[in-house]
């Protein structure tokens, strides 16, 4: 027998919430298959099972906390150990949760009005995202009296938390799970609209829509694909700016806190604790532009995915790295902590936050190879499929505002680490150049670039001298510039 222990979410998190478990006792799990969901700050993570062989018992039920290291199921290793009969507590979803893992309590439903959040549309991007259309859940409606009540259906705290997120009660949903349980299973049901109400239960809080606003404009950058078309607002309400529909007779709504809106809350609190401090420089990119127009076709050719400036700046940023070492790392009670490896994080954004998954070692590989790994992550990121070891050890982060068209950006450190670089709108605009006969007047293509840093490790020195490095790497890419 094997236990299988709570992983560890990332720095300096100590617990994390079982959000579901993808195997039942008695089922057979092959190693580094999908096991559970693990809810994060942010996203809710697949965990791999560290063993192969027949998932026993599982010992903390879904919407528990569980600290890490602490142990959540058993898994049968034994090479012959074949159809074994799961235990009474087979379902997952009646185990009781483990004395060290409180379950969080159920917060009292607000009777104010709410939406849904909308996309964060002025927080840091990765490459080429596509802002995903916003719709709120459809609010409860009246149904026929004499059915079975709804609104005290027995339901996980990870169920509270999906209908809490989602500006609903339980009002309404029809129940499927054994006893009378509501279910995940019952409110996406509900959500996509492929639920019923269950006859004569009160409709459940006022839920306003969020309409898609227009897709992001076009840039230089990669500009993402259009969103869809945005939905017409409903007689007799009001669209305001920002995609939030007010119903009649209502002047204002509450847009609920989502887990990642928490979570990204609680880190950029964590990061103005830190002083911050900026330095920028204006980057000729001209010979970068007509580098990637020579290599785009191609790319898309063999790999299924655009070329970006995304890892051509990563790798400018790899090369200043390795000339600044004290950029790759973290600040600590014990002060600079230098890393070997250059782990870098790439911002994407999504339907309603901000993530920033790591591309690990990533001074191994080429710019085509970057090109890749950016673009699964971003990828997988929009899709809600990234995993545990996609997070944490990140020791230095990039981000792409650009493609949305911005001029100059102050960007927050994504602590421990202690700088971040920020890539603008490539523009055109009249230069002073060099020429045979003197001084002259070209077009160009430029780009600003912000280096935002702890001051607590570094002056405004070093950091010059870091954007520098990055600015003599990109103003050198030429025709024979390695990207293979």
């Amino acid at each position: 027998m094997a236990k299988v222990t709570m992983p560890q979410l990332g720095e300096n998190v100590a617990e994390g919430t079982i959000g579901r478990w993808l195997k039942k006792p008695g089922e057979r799990v092959a190693k580094d298959e999908p096991l559970l969901e693990v809810v994060t700050d942010k996203v809710d993570a697949e965990v791999p099972s560290p063993f192969a062989g027949i998932l026993v018992e599982v010992l903390v039920a879904e919407g528990a906390v569980v600290p890490t290291d602490a142990d959540i199921a058993v898994i049968d290793t034994e090479a012959g150990a074949v159809g074994i009969e799961a235990p009474a507590t087979a379902s997952t979803s009646a185990v009781a949760p483990a004395a060290s893992a409180p379950v969080a309590p159920a917060p009292a439903a607000t009777p104010e009005p709410t939406v849904p959040a909308p996309a964060a549309t002025s927080a840091p991007t990765a490459p080429s995202p596509i802002p995903a259309s916003t719709t709120a859940a459809p609010a409860a409606v009246p149904a026929p009296a004499g059915a079975p009540p709804g609104p005290e259906a027995r339901m996980t705290p990870a169920v509270r938390r999906m209908l809490r997120e989602r500006g609903l009660s339980g009002a309404g949903i029809v129940p499927t799970g054994a006893g009378g349980r509501l279910t995940r299973a019952d409110v996406l049901a509900f959500v996509s609209g492929a639920s019923t109400v269950a006859p004569g239960q009160p409709p459940g809080p006022l839920t306003a829509q969020a309409v898609p606003g227009p897709s992001a404009p076009s840039t230089a950058q990669a500009a993402p694909a259009p969103g869809a078309p945005a939905a017409p607002a409903a007689p007799g309400s009001s669209a305001a700016p920002g995609g939030i529909v007010f119903p009649p007779g209502v002047d204002e709504v509450v847009v609920p806190v989502t887990q990642m809106r928490r979570g990204i809350a609680a880190q950029m609190t964590r990061a103005l604790d830190v002083p911050h401090a900026y330095v920028t420089m204006e980057v000729d990119v001209t010979e970068l532009v007509r580098l990637r127009e020579s290599l785009k076709r191609t790319s898309q050719a063999r790999d299924g995915i655009t070329l970006s400036y995304v890892p051509f700046v990563v790798a400018a940023s790899i090369a200043a790295l390795r000339r600044n070492p004290t950029f790759n790392g973290h600040w600590t009670d014990r002060g600079l902590v230098a890393k070997r490896a250059i782990n870098v994080g790439v911002a994407v954004a999504v339907a309603d936050g901000l993530l920033v998954p790591v591309v690990r070692d990533a001074d191994r590989l080429s710019i085509t190879g970057l090109n890749r790994a950016i673009a699964d992550v971003a990828a997988r990121a929009r899709a809600g499929k990234l995993r545990l070891d996609d997070f944490g050890g990140g020791t230095f982060t990039v981000d792409n505002t650009g493609w949305l068209g911005s001029a100059l950006t102050l960007p927050i450190v994504n602590v421990p680490e202690v700088a971040i670089l920020t890539m603008e709108a490539i523009t055109k605009r009249p230069v002073v150049v060099e020429t045979p006969d003197g001084d002259g007047i070209a077009i160009r293509s430029m780009m600003n670039m912000v280096i935002g840093f702890d001051h607590r490790a570094h002056d405004g020195a070093g950091a010059a001298a870091f954007l520098r490095d990055v600015k003599a790497w990109l103003e050198a890419v030429g025709p024979e510039t390695p990207v293979a």
